[in-house]
């Protein structure tokens, strides 16, 4: 029998909810070409993330807080996901669009959801390996002996079990432990996990912040496979296909926030602030100037995507029989509602 991940498990449920929209969870139906903003007109539509609002989402709040949404004839209510994922909000069209994660849209396209990936919020994977410094963990040959903290994901202990290997470890000698959404610091301090799996933008500033050293080894630097993009603004094909004029503006909107991001960290971290203002100061602004570089880096412009890097990670989950056959990549994403794709 195969092995799944829980993100299995969640893409059946979107399915689901694809074909019974409006069943479970309240549906909005998608406006026809007719029917989209001109003029005075405004058009309503929700945007659903994929957790609390964090520095990730930046472009998002900045659109919203700086009136490009509004340019655009869009009123735009962001939204947490709550009983339902972000990918089911958005697969049955209750969210026009949303924020998820390359192996969140392989997953649900390998089990026939129509989620389509708009752009990488940010251009390289930005999450590793972490863990106190005086554990003395700098190389996952280290984790051998080491209880690894996760989530349970059946995809992440592969993963960690592959760097382990690729290191020239044995993968069998680390033992894998389900922490779900216990803090990582207070899990580390008191002797549950040695590491942990955490982002370097949010994770390790936020445990810096208090004064803990910890090493990071960064997933990027382990392998081109887990260098795969993490998150990623979804919509459904429908949208593009029925509404393609409400899908530009929507993304000319947002990538004028994440521009802004970019250039200006700390204006934006208090546009983030400014409608979520429960967040740590200090964190938001340190996290967005750790950003500001990272969200375009070193592609030619923001929010490109590439094939190779679909298929690297997609081939990754097919070889580890996590999907039954391989995707059409180049269904999962586009890059025709960048402005710079042109």
């Amino acid at each position: 029998m195969k092995r799944r991940n829980i993100l299995t498990a969640i893409c059946l449920m979107i399915i689901f909810a694809f074909a019974a929209t409006g069943c479970s969870i309240g549906s909005t139906p998608s406006p026809s070409p007719d029917e989209t903003s001109s003029g005075d007109e405004t058009q309503k539509i929700n945007f659903v993330l994929d957790w609390v609002p964090n520095t990730n989402h930046t472009g998002i709040y900045v659109a919203k807080v700086k009136g490009y949404f509004a340019q655009e004839g869009l009123d735009v209510d962001i939204i947490q996901p709550g009983e339902s994922s972000a990918d089911q909000l958005v697969a049955s069209n209750t969210a026009q669009f949303g924020i998820s994660y390359q192996e969140s849209v392989t997953f649900a396209r390998s089990s026939g959801a129509p989620l389509v990936s708009l752009a990488a919020v940010i251009q390289h994977n930005t999450s590793g390996f972490g863990s106190l410094k005086d554990k003395q963990i700098v190389s996952p040959k280290d984790f051998e002996g080491k209880r690894y903290g996760g989530w349970g994901s059946e995809v992440e202990e592969a993963m960690v079990r592959q760097v382990v290997k690729d290191a020239g470890g044995d993968p069998d000698k680390v033992q894998i432990l389900t922490i779900g959404t216990a803090d990582f610091l207070q899990a580390s301090e008191t002797g549950q996990i040695d590491f942990a799996w955490i982002f370097e933008g949010w994770d390790f500033i936020n445990v810096t912040n208090n004064g803990v050293e910890l090493n990071y080894i960064p997933l990027r630097e382990l392998s081109d496979i887990f260098d795969y993009y993490t998150p990623v603004i979804v919509t459904n094909e429908d949208n593009i296909k029925s509404n393609p004029g409400l899908v530009q503006k929507f993304m000319r909107a947002v990538e004028k926030g994440y521009k802004f991001a970019i250039e200006n960290p700390d204006e934006a971290a208090e546009c983030l602030l400014q409608l979520a203002p429960e967040l740590d100061r200090e964190l938001v602004i340190k996290s967005q100037q750790f950003l500001a570089s990272k969200f375009q880096d070193d592609a030619p412009y923001w929010g490109m995507q590439k094939k190779e890097v679909w298929e690297r990670y997609m081939n990754w989950l097919y070889e580890n029989k996590f999907i039954d056959a391989p995707i059409d990549v180049e269904k999962a994403f586009t890059n025709d509602f960048l402005q710079n794709s042109k």
